[in-house]
């Protein structure tokens, strides 16, 4: 039999969870830049979002659960994840950065130029033609692309849930155990799954988006959208 109070904890939990998730931009943005820029399938860019969330979600409950096994004070242990949070914005804000100019110097390198054919018979015409596009090597992509999950799941698994240890895990444990693994449960999936929600509508609706000429800057805009989003968090607060 489930108690008043953990009914109630429960749905805190929910709440926090979501409200924890829309509130915080760096929980979808970057795989919704991502996923345009590089061209992930929706079902590519959902599966590597679970898993970061899985890792950002499971990292604080570890933590939660060493340290209520420790007895360790809730000041202690939301002092560990301020210190988390602003590793996570920083390795954010240094991987936006680092993408933008990769980007950038990807664009530069596929801006359009003319060649120029003569024929035998004098004849001369001019095409456009860009390197990257036509002469990239499918090898090639698939390098650039296999390290952005796991650069993206190292930053959240270093990404704390501020809320989920002293509002939710603290208050749970007075209760029971059984209490306490709902309630981390209930934050753990409203969390991931609101993560999805929004990831999916917003992937699916930029994929409409045509930026015409400034496609092939596709790469460096998200890497400065999410620096941007670093820098919300580190100096906003988001």
């Amino acid at each position: 039999m489930i108690s008043s109070e953990i009914l109630v904890l429960i749905g805190t939990a929910a709440t926090l969870g979501f409200v924890h998730t829309v509130l915080g931009p760096d929980h979808y943005l970057p795989f919704i830049v991502i996923s345009r820029a590089r061209k992930w399938s929706l079902a590519k860019t959902l599966l590597i979002s679970f898993f970061c969330g899985l890792g950002h979600v499971l990292s604080s409950v570890v933590l939660g659960f060493v340290g209520i096994a420790l007895g360790l004070a809730v000041t202690r242990l939301t002092s560990v994840e301020s210190f988390r949070g602003g590793a996570a914005a920083w390795l954010l804000i240094s991987f936006g950065f680092a993408y933008f100019i990769w980007g950038m110097h990807r664009a530069i390198r596929n801006r359009p130029h003319k060649h120029i054919h003569v024929h035998v018979d004098g004849e001369k015409h001019d095409h456009l033609h860009t390197h990257q596009v036509e002469h990239s090597h499918v090898h090639d992509e698939k390098k650039g692309t296999s390290l952005t999950p796991w650069i993206l799941f190292i930053i959240f698994v270093f990404g704390p849930c501020e809320p989920l240890i002293p509002l939710v895990m603290y208050p749970a444990m007075k209760q029971n155990i059984s209490g306490l693994i709902l309630v981390t449960i209930a934050f753990g999936l409203t969390t991931i799954l609101t993560m999805l929600t929004i990831i999916a509508v917003s992937s699916w609706g930029v994929k409409f988006l045509r930026l015409g000429r400034l496609e092939r800057y596709a790469h460096a805009l998200a890497g400065g959208m999410i620096f941007i989003s670093g820098l919300s968090v580190q100096f906003l607060g988001l």
